[in-house]
């Protein structure tokens, strides 16, 4: 089981979704060279395969024409550079759609395994990449170990593909000295890709185990103690001692404006001790009555003492007083199955105070 450098615990957990994104920002991917090579070899062989004949016929004619001077009566330095600069387009060109398949293939492979992104914290110099205690570490590591494996593993299968498909063929290529030289390249150019496509098949299964195995070992490296899962949790979601202290000023806050509403309602309905609803209508603004007010226990108490202070009547409805605690959001207008008993109420206030609703 991974241990976590730093004391933390064991590395038991997942890699959450935040550590992966972060590990993709600084270049750490799963990823296997395996796959590039694989998509590289089967461009070019691809590539070679459809454009053999057109290479052929152009490698021909340039080394035909380097070997004639006729153009080139007077052979000096300037006429040398030139002919350099020619015959190196010439050859560019030939090559261009080989070396446009194979460029093709690498960055379609890279993508294919960790999509398209650019990492420039990857690429930036660090003074502990040229640690010789820590570079001495990596030479040995399980990494490495395995990366010599695999060089070994793919050196000995390409020897062997190259061998066992020659020794098949020995007899041809012996008999080869009766063709003229033309076929004897073009012999050779298909046992070549007899050879890679063989090589091929085997390093497809090769690239399939190593991206297997490097995907696995980039999930072992990012797992996370329980320590970092929790402090991790505790960034996103903040502190629960915050958040409770956020809560409960939030709710002071609330709290003061509605106190703040009481001394301005017209009625305050009871149940008569626990519940206390403090209900105010405006005609003039209002198309119903609303509840401004509204709490239990301590709270429905300091509403009762408030109203006291300020004249405004207290009535003990039980039911009405427990439905509009229930139903009403503070703000909100009543429902319409109260108007009555809450009119019924609002009459006796106002006939009270001499008005009229």
């Amino acid at each position: 089981m991974a241990e976590d450098p730093e004391g933390g615990g064991e590395k038991t957990e997942d890699a959450s979704s935040k550590k992966l994104s972060k590990a993709r920002e600084e270049g750490q991917v799963a990823k296997s060279t395996e796959v590039p090579s694989v998509f590289v070899l089967l461009a070019g062989v691809l590539a070679l395969f459809v454009s053999g004949y057109h290479v052929y016929i152009n490698f021909l004619a340039l080394m035909t024409d380097s070997f004639d001077f006729k153009h080139l009566p007077l052979l000096n330095s300037v006429n040398l550079v030139h002919l350099l600069i020619l015959y190196t387009q010439r050859m560019f060109i030939i090559l261009a759609p080989l070396m446009a398949a194979v460029f093709a293939a690498a960055f379609l492979a890279n993508v294919a395994q960790v999509g398209f992104e650019l990492s420039w914290k990857a690429i930036q110099p660090k003074i502990s990449k040229i640690n010789p205690i820590k570079g001495f570490a990596r030479i040995f590591s399980s990494r490495s170990l395995v990366e010599m494996v695999k060089s070994i593993l793919k050196i000995t299968i390409i020897f062997a593909v190259a061998y066992f498909a020659v020794k098949a063929k020995e007899i041809e290529i012996a008999r080869l000295y009766d063709h003229s030289t033309a076929y004897i390249l073009l012999y050779i150019l298909k046992v070549i890709f007899y050879i890679f496509i063989k090589v091929l098949l085997i390093m497809i299964v090769v690239a399939i185990l190593d991206y297997a195995f490097q995907r696995w070992k980039f999930l072992e490296d990012q797992k996370m103690t329980k320590k970092e899962v929790k402090d991790e949790h505790k960034q996103m979601d903040g502190d629960p001692q915050v958040k409770a202290r956020i809560r409960k000023l939030q709710a002071e806050a609330a709290q003061k404006r509605m106190m703040a509403e009481v001394p301005e309602a017209d009625v305050v309905v009871t149940n008569p001790t626990h519940l206390a609803v403090a209900v105010k209508y405006d005609s003039m603004t209002m198309s119903a009555p609303q509840v401004v007010a509204k709490g239990a226990g301590s709270v429905a108490a300091n509403i009762r003492k408030v109203a006291e202070a300020h004249n405004v009547p207290i009535v003990e409805d039980k039911p009405l007083a427990r439905n509009l605690y229930k139903l009403v959001d503070i703000g909100k207008e009543i429902p319409s199955r109260f108007f009555q008993s809450v009119a019924e109420i609002l009459a006796q206030v106002y006939k009270l105070k001499g008005k009229t609703l």
